[in-house]
């Protein structure tokens, strides 16, 4: 059996939905304990741990390890597409309109990396 990703609150993940209520088409889905984010049926976020992970790429990842923020790393071992996904800065999280710019960043590299 595979270990659980950390545990999102349920408190949290709401609160992270309605800081991105501008962002159109915004769906949550549980998965191995945490939740995984959509816009549009695009996977662009995970919340585990009580912490909102975006997904990068060459063009984004740049502001997140620019702010030292960590990447997620689900079992605890790096794999692949390991860092992919970064951990957004408490700033960016507690401003909704920070907040939906990074996300819809985020939606952008997970389209250009194929989904």
């Amino acid at each position: 059996m595979r270990p659980k990703i950390s545990r999102a609150s349920s408190a949290f993940a709401a609160f992270v939905v309605d800081q991105l209520s501008e962002l159109e088409n915004v769906t949550a889905k549980s998965m191995f304990g945490g939740v995984g984010l959509y816009c549009g049926g695009v996977f662009f976020g995970i919340v585990a741990g009580d912490v909102l992970y975006l997904k990068t790429d060459e063009l984004t990842r740049r502001a997140f390890v620019r702010r030292r923020m960590k990447p997620f790393i689900p079992y605890g071992k790096k794999t692949r597409g390991t860092h992919r996904y970064y951990a957004v800065p408490l700033d960016v999280l507690e401003s909704p309109v920070a907040l939906c710019e990074w996300a819809r960043a985020a939606v952008e590299a997970a389209e250009r990396l194929g989904g």
